[in-house]
């Protein structure tokens, strides 16, 4: 599950705002697939997850080298972001 905040501070006296938006992402589950012996369901729910914090870390790289490019559209997840 996703939860957004979406915040703005205002300063009437100087006329600024400021907003901003923070995202909290549910990763229950999240585990390293082979020191957890998991199998079935939940190595398939293992994998994915694990598919989308990748694609998360691609995003927050790109983000942080101001690359043109950020690779939002990668999962689920990070499209949630975009």
């Amino acid at each position: 599950s996703v939860f957004t905040l979406h915040l703005k501070a205002t300063n009437d006296r100087l006329g600024a705002a400021l907003n901003g938006q923070l995202n909290l992402c549910d990763l229950a589950g999240s585990e390293r697939v082979d020191k957890s012996n998991v199998k079935g369901v939940a190595l398939t729910e293992a994998k994915n997850i694990n598919k989308s914090l990748s694609a998360l870390s691609h995003v927050f790289d790109s983000l942080a080298r101001k690359t043109p490019h950020v690779p939002y559209r990668d999962s689920t997840l990070t499209h949630l972001l975009e």
